[in-house]
């Protein structure tokens, strides 16, 4: 399953659980960047649960939009990954070391409240 809701102007918040088909990813992505078109300095939270590597079908649907999902790192500042996987956790963290301007904080799912607080002032 793959959501992606506005909760607020300035953000969008993304759920997924499990595997996800490639007709769930086209719908998701087009909902995302449908969604974050007028987001500016905007903040993402993003709950990963019961992670399931997509299918094939739903790689190749995320490839040929990549170019469009890559101009929408501009359109956020930072991202609270809650998961309840250490290991996304850990590598949600180091994506964001790698991405200037962008901030990424990674939180276990019992943690949603410092993950909002952390999208709303910085810190945890």
């Amino acid at each position: 399953m793959l959501t992606i809701t506005k909760p607020e102007p300035n953000r969008v918040d993304i759920e997924l659980s499990g595997r996800v088909s490639s007709e769930e990813m086209a719908k998701g992505l087009d909902d995302l960047l449908e969604l974050s078109q007028d987001v500016n300095k905007g903040t993402m939270l993003y709950t990963i649960t019961s992670f399931a590597f997509p299918d094939l079908g739903a790689i190749a649907v995320e490839m040929a939009r990549l170019p469009k999902l890559l101009g929408l790192l501009g359109r956020f500042d930072r991202c609270a990954v809650l998961s309840d996987a250490a290991w996304l956790r850990t590598a949600a963290e180091v994506e964001g070391a790698l991405i200037p301007g962008f901030d990424i904080n990674a939180f276990d799912l019992s943690e949603r409240d410092a993950a909002e607080a952390w999208l709303k002032t910085g810190t945890a």
